[in-house]
């Protein structure tokens, strides 16, 4: 990846369709509610689609899928090896995270030690609120352990999530999981861990722009809102004390990194910050450099 020559690194993309799938109906059926949130025509992507977009925006991203152990079994979506391959085989645009549910205990554990030797992965995602868990269950300790020992970043949603949104009691997902204060505790028993808190954290931003101030190697990624909804707190502290710990992200399909940076010149982030935000935080955190 020639580094250099990129105008930007977002942190935050998804793929939902495999490769092997025939089409791309059922995939952009599970998405409906998701761009119905978002107010888009999002569709899915394979991990050579992304890549291939990706180009056209010369920038590079990094992108995952999420894995909950026990949703139903959909052969239409990416796996982590698929996710990883194809990213490596693009790997002068995309960057491949991982995905395993702490609910996957031990063979959890050994899925990850696996995909970081076997796979080259470069990074672990965490949705709490779809895989139901709290990110300081000691439960899922022994997973950062194995992330921490291999100087790894992990990224965790945090705050509202559009997942289940305005279906019959959010489709039975607790908001509350992915309070960002959960993660003051990963990062205080885990100080060697880099960890990226997804998202504005709506209705928890002080909490975590608290946790990023106190904690060395917790940041935070802009992915998922426009920046012309940012709260002010959020535009104050990215301008000052936390200048080095903001990442761009988008949360592609759902924003186009276009969109995100048309809404970014309605803000006032400062100029003197974006070349920081939009790549050079996103180059150290990665071990890009």
């Amino acid at each position: 990846m020639d580094v250099a020559a990129l105008t930007a690194i977002d942190v935050h993309t998804h793929v939902h369709r495999s490769a092997r799938a025939t089409s791309a109906t059922e995939s952009d059926e599970a998405m409906a509610s998701m761009a119905k949130y978002f107010k888009t025509g999002a569709k899915s992507y394979t991990v050579d689609e992304l890549a291939a977009f990706y180009r056209t925006q010369n920038m590079a991203a990094v992108t995952f899928t999420v894995d909950v152990k026990d949703a139903p079994s959909r052969p239409d979506q990416p796996g982590n090896e698929e996710i990883a391959e194809r990213a490596h085989a693009n790997s002068d645009v995309l960057i491949p995270f991982a995905s395993v549910d702490p609910a996957r205990g031990k063979e959890g554990v050994r899925q990850a030690r696996r995909l970081i030797e076997e796979y080259g992965v470069r990074g672990f995602k965490f949705h709490p609120t779809a895989q139901a868990f709290q990110p300081d269950d000691r439960s899922a300790y022994p997973l950062y352990e194995v992330i921490q020992e291999a100087g790894l970043p992990a990224l965790f949603h945090t705050g509202q999530t559009g997942a289940g949104a305005g279906q019959r009691g959010g489709g039975g997902l607790r908001l509350r999981y992915s309070n960002p204060i959960h993660l003051d505790d990963v990062a205080a028993d885990f100080p060697d861990l880099t960890i990226i808190m997804a998202h504005p954290s709506f209705p928890w931003q002080e909490e975590a722009i608290s946790v990023a101030l106190h904690k060395p190697l917790v940041h935070i990624d802009l992915s998922g809102w426009s920046p012309k909804y940012f709260p002010p707190v959020l535009v104050q502290y990215a301008n000052t004390l936390l200048k080095d710990k903001v990442l761009f992200g988008t949360d592609f399909p759902m924003l186009t990194p276009e969109r995100w940076l048309a809404d970014l010149a309605k803000t006032e982030i400062r100029d003197e910050v974006k070349p920081r935000l939009l790549k050079d935080n996103a180059v150290r955190v990665l071990g890009l450099g």
